[in-house]
């Protein structure tokens, strides 16, 4: 269980997260996929980083009851804020391209990192959301904003909806969809693809494109992040969060 990193072809590192049942990840989790997507970049040896992961699904967000479980003040709140900032800076700061191999649910956190990523690759039975409102926070909008139109994003944030991988290929933000039992391979296939290139051209190509990005998204997400604190402070969060996990009043 945690975050691993492997190396399967040259050039190439996979990193893989691991947090049954259903790939929630705690405080730690976060600064600890953080710190395993730049030690892959900033290895010299590699060219593309593939980012997955095992069981259900790819991503189901932070883990609330971690933060239902700290009675004491705010400090699960600011550390999965923080970690999740760290990580999906992570991702888009590495040095070299970053794939997202996703299958299943990609939601809340999972929707940062794949947003920040250079291309994805999905399985058929992937969805891509943000349950942020039912789940007493905000947050990731500015990375949802960079798979679908800006009034589809809307419609998403604001419902708890989620689109389906076929979907977000239409829109052009998935590159491939395939059945699950091919999607490492098809990962893979588009990382060799990258990893191919010149290895100093190609950290001077992630640059570059990083550099005429027209939103900077570690501010932008810190942007939203503050309201998310405000919902804390009043009160509205808990609120919400307190019915997780429950049936909705009829």
């Amino acid at each position: 269980m945690g975050v691993s990193t492997s190396s399967p072809e040259k050039g190439i590192s996979v990193v893989t997260v691991d947090y049954p049942p259903v790939n929630a990840l705690p405080v730690r989790g976060w600064f600890d996929l953080a710190d395993a997507v730049r030690a892959a970049g900033s290895d010299p040896g590699i060219r593309c980083v593939v980012l997955g992961a095992e069981g259900r699904g790819f991503n189901a967000g932070v883990d609330i009851k971690e933060m239902q479980r700290d009675t004491t003040g705010h400090g699960a709140l600011i550390g999965a804020n923080r970690g999740c900032a760290e990580a999906f800076a992570a991702v888009y700061e590495c040095e070299v391209p970053v794939v997202a191999a996703v299958h299943g649910f990609c939601l809340g956190g999972g929707i940062g990192l794949v947003g920040n990523a250079d291309a994805i690759v999905a399985s058929e039975d992937a969805t891509f959301g943000l349950p942020e409102l039912d789940r007493g926070a905000l947050g990731a909008a500015t990375h949802l904003a960079r798979l679908v139109p800006q009034h589809l994003m809307r419609a998403l944030y604001y419902t708890s909806r989620t689109a389906t991988a076929a979907e977000l290929h239409t829109h052009g933000s998935v590159w491939r969809v395939v059945p699950r039992e091919e999607l490492r391979a098809a990962a893979l296939e588009l990382a060799r693809e990258i990893a191919a290139k010149d290895g100093h051209l190609i950290r001077l190509a992630k640059a570059a494109i990083n550099g005429i990005d027209p939103v900077d998204v570690r501010r932008s997400y810190r942007f939203e992040q503050g309201f998310t604190f405000e919902a804390n402070l009043a009160g509205v969060a808990d609120r919400v969060r307190d019915t997780f996990g429950k049936e909705a009043p009829r």
